[in-house]
């Protein structure tokens, strides 16, 4: 199925946003929405980005990195490559390829991004033979080099790389880790290695050591819920690491999944510094989901806690410090961030699909108004649903001034970007 005309498209998305009360998957609250959202990658081949969580932007605004594809809809096999690339807005949104990566999932790409600190060079997760490595291009000279070790976040400066074990999270977590050939049964896993777990990397040699163990992990007493405490022969693993704006402190959380259980997997939140000391459970409540950190000393998470149950809350690191965050104008899970350049005063947010038309809706809160902002309402089709679902993953702009995100609702993952100057009043 082919992409709208631009023109067509505003037109939809407009009238989509103006009908939003006509669906019963939007906020009743939500006023009609004033950005206008364009695809910067079309079809036959399919797109999508990295992590919402990075830099997908370049400094200047005009590059949008991505993901490209000739297929959808089934899990990636060691064999199946991706193609890296960006698109030059500027430029008629012409797709300029980067190179090729073997490493790589649904929900996050290769994690290609941006590297902080650089305005010239782009990371992602490539495979080596039986090895992840990570491949670094600098778009303006052309030079490349790679590190022998994959990376999931950096470091503010862009000099230190943290990574969990992505063959592990590939069994436990399909959607997150990277194919091996095995057989995604975790029970054939060790339950808690001793050998594996969070990994730093140094970004200029490419020399790593293991920061904090899974079995590490397992040894610390559990102060959650009871229900969800883990048994001697729980699997454990990490997944979604992030290090905070100082770069002092990573903040990552550790899962596990019990024999005989239904449940997916538990959750608590760990943080530590970035040399491996001062472990804290900053959340033992087992909802934490989608965060980011505000500062070097609060975080920004979605979760669970007795006071509200499952909404947004800003945690004070090495604390038992909580406040929550939009309680009524944000009470769903979404993929969080802050926009740049608004002193953390507006946050960019989305859903899952919602109600019998799946609409996800990208959209912006003002914290000191309480006031929401819907970006658009998409919908999601029926066959996008667990790993290989399409969740938007809004990503704003280093200006702040306008977001990228992912839909699927015109027949096929594409890459769309919205300008939201006229919505921050």
């Amino acid at each position: 199925m082919s992409l709208p005309s631009r023109r067509d498209f505003i037109a939809r998305t407009s009238l989509a946003a103006l009908g939003a009360s006509l669906f019963s998957g939007c906020v009743s609250s939500a006023r009609p929405a004033t950005a206008t959202v364009r695809a910067i990658t079309r079809g036959p081949k399919f797109h999508w980005r990295g992590y919402y969580d990075k830099f997908l932007f370049s400094a200047d605004d005009r590059f949008v990195l991505a993901n490209e594809t000739s297929f959808e809809g089934r899990s990636p096999t060691k064999e199946d490559s991706i193609r890296v690339g960006m698109v030059d807005t500027q430029d008629h949104d012409r797709w300029i390829d980067l190179g090729g990566s073997n490493a790589w999932n649904w929900q996050q790409g290769c994690m290609l991004q941006w590297i902080p600190g650089s305005t010239n060079e782009v990371a992602w997760n490539d495979r080596a033979g039986e090895h992840f490595v990570t491949r670094i291009l600098d778009v303006k000279s052309g030079r490349t080099r790679t590190l022998p070790h994959p990376f999931y976040t950096f470091s503010p400066d862009g000099q230190t790389a943290f990574a969990p074990d992505f063959a592990r999270l590939d069994v436990t977590r399909p959607g997150y880790g990277y194919a091996t050939g095995a057989e995604r049964d975790p029970w054939k896993l060790v339950r808690a290695p001793e050998d594996t777990g969070i990994w730093r990397m140094d970004v200029a040699t490419g020399a790593r050591r293991l920061l904090f163990s899974v079995v590490a992990a397992a040894k610390l007493p559990f102060t959650g819920p009871a229900a969800a405490a883990f048994k001697p022969d729980a699997v454990h693993w990490f997944n979604h690491l992030l290090c905070n704006t100082d770069g002092t402190r990573l903040f990552f959380l550790h899962r596990w999944k019990n024999p005989g259980e239904k449940t997916a997997f538990h959750t608590r939140a760990l943080t530590i510094d970035v040399n491996g000391g001062k472990v804290h459970v900053m959340d033992p409540n087992g909802g934490t989901s989608h965060f980011v950190w505000r500062d070097a000393q609060h975080i920004f998470a979605f979760a669970f806690h007795p006071s509200h149950g499952e909404r947004f809350y800003l945690f004070k690191d090495l604390s038992d410090e909580i406040e929550v965050v939009g309680p009524t104008a944000m009470p769903a899970n979404g993929h969080n961030t802050y926009l740049p350049n608004t002193d953390n005063a507006w946050v960019l947010n989305d859903t899952y699909p919602q109600g019998k038309e799946r609409l996800q809706n990208p959209y912006i809160y003002h914290i000191p108004t309480d006031r929401r902002v819907p970006i658009g309402s998409f919908p999601a089709p029926p066959a996008y649903t667990g790993e290989w679902r399409c969740d938007t993953h809004p990503s704003a702009s280093r200006s702040g001034r306008q977001v990228c995100f992912d839909s699927a609702h015109a027949g096929g993952r594409q890459v769309y970007i919205a300008d939201i100057a006229g919505l921050l009043g």
